[in-house]
């Protein structure tokens, strides 16, 4: 018999979480698992419960939560010598990197492509000893979406990332940046993106090009420019251009050193992370998670 963990966060989706228990039991066990149940009651728990599984040798962990749940989870797997397949059943606001990976935002119908086992090799991210799975963001809309409050996240969704952004933005000053890879840069920025996946705070079109298995980060600085002049890059983020604009750098690389004379704070997926300087890498197709098939 093989061995499954299902890892849930029952306040994860609006709390509806257990009620999908049971569905998720039933259709591994007609894959043939014997499945243990590890329920979250607090921050670190599902890292904890992903490494238990690596340890155990056991060969599915199926994730059933948001984001955060998410990154936890792979927090616990990456870079462990055993690495089990991956499922995942999405509960939360914006659910981005099921989203990259075509996975139905209905949890009934992400457990139900379990039965199909099309794998996905995929890339996650590595910044300063942790992982990521979606972007890494330093400037004023990143630091908003670690103060955004979680009842608006609920209530708004993407929108309220930024509403916050907008406000922070009044305030904030632009920033010295000086990126060293393997195309460096440097100058005033206000916002800089490191994208691993095409789906941003719900919005799929910040980084179109981005693959779930390219083995790149995504780049994107945007550049000392005035309130109107940002307000004016929506429209390219919401058609997908916004690397074509003129006050835009944008580049593609597989590691670099972010470091600034400001005292900035990295957001990382959604939570706040380390001050600059940051070292970002991607572990190219360093997990295998399971998808629906291609139509």
């Amino acid at each position: 018999m093989k061995h499954a963990m299902l890892i849930v966060n029952p306040s994860s989706g609006k709390e509806l979480g257990k009620q999908y228990i049971d569905h998720a039991l039933k259709t591994m066990d007609e894959m043939g698992y014997e499945t243990e149940v590890r329920e979250t009651k607090g921050e670190g728990d599902a890292k904890e419960f992903a490494r238990e599984a690596c340890k155990g040798e056991f060969e599915f962990v199926a994730a059933m939560g948001g984001d955060g749940t998410i990154n936890e989870v792979i927090n616990g797997m990456a870079e462990q010598e055993h690495r089990p397949l991956m499922g995942l059943i999405p509960l939360g606001t914006v659910n981005d990197f099921a989203r990259a990976l075509n996975i139905p935002m209905n949890p009934e119908d992400a457990i139900d492509i379990f039965k199909q086992n099309q794998v996905q090799r995929t890339d996650i991210g590595k910044i300063n000893g942790r992982f990521f799975i979606n972007i890494v963001a330093v400037g004023a809309l990143a630091e908003a979406s670690f103060s955004t409050p979680i009842e608006q996240k609920s209530k708004l969704g993407p929108l309220a990332y930024i509403i916050e952004g907008l406000k922070k933005m009044k305030e904030k000053q632009p920033f010295e940046l000086k990126l060293q890879s393997d195309h460096d840069w440097e100058g005033e920025a206000l916002l800089m993106l490191v994208a691993l996946t095409n789906s941003v705070g719900g919005m799929e079109t910040i980084a179109p090009d981005a693959k779930v298995n390219d083995g790149k980060l995504h780049v994107f600085i945007i550049k000392d420019i005035a309130l109107p002049q940002f307000l004016l890059l929506l429209p390219k983020v919401l058609s997908g251009e916004l690397a074509e604009s003129k006050h835009v750098h944008y580049m593609k690389t597989t590691k670099l050193k972010a470091s600034s004379t400001y005292e900035m704070i990295a957001n990382v997926d959604g939570d706040e992370g380390d001050n600059l300087p940051i070292v970002i890498e991607n572990l190219k197709q360093h997990l295998d998670i399971l998808v629906p098939l291609k139509k």
